[in-house]
């Protein structure tokens, strides 16, 4: 079983589709690896400016650089 690319609380967005909806867009979190059996990983992510979730499938996420130490300080 291959393992997530994506760890809880790592920042993404989603890929850019045809259809793509208003509340897609924007910086999600991850909040949950969920389990499954396919080659293409399921994550729980959570919208940073809306709260809106969501269920996706790793091959339609792109990584975010990660928070500079002083911002998560606060």
């Amino acid at each position: 079983m291959a393992a997530h690319r994506y760890a809880i609380g790592d920042r993404v967005e989603l890929r850019s589709r045809y259809a793509i909806d208003k509340a897609a867009k924007g910086t999600f979190t991850i909040e949950r690896l969920l389990p499954n059996e396919a080659i293409d990983r399921e994550y729980r992510v959570k919208n940073a400016t809306d709260g809106h979730e969501r269920v996706v499938q790793e091959s339609s996420l792109i990584a975010i650089a990660p928070l500079p130490a002083a911002a998560n300080s606060h």
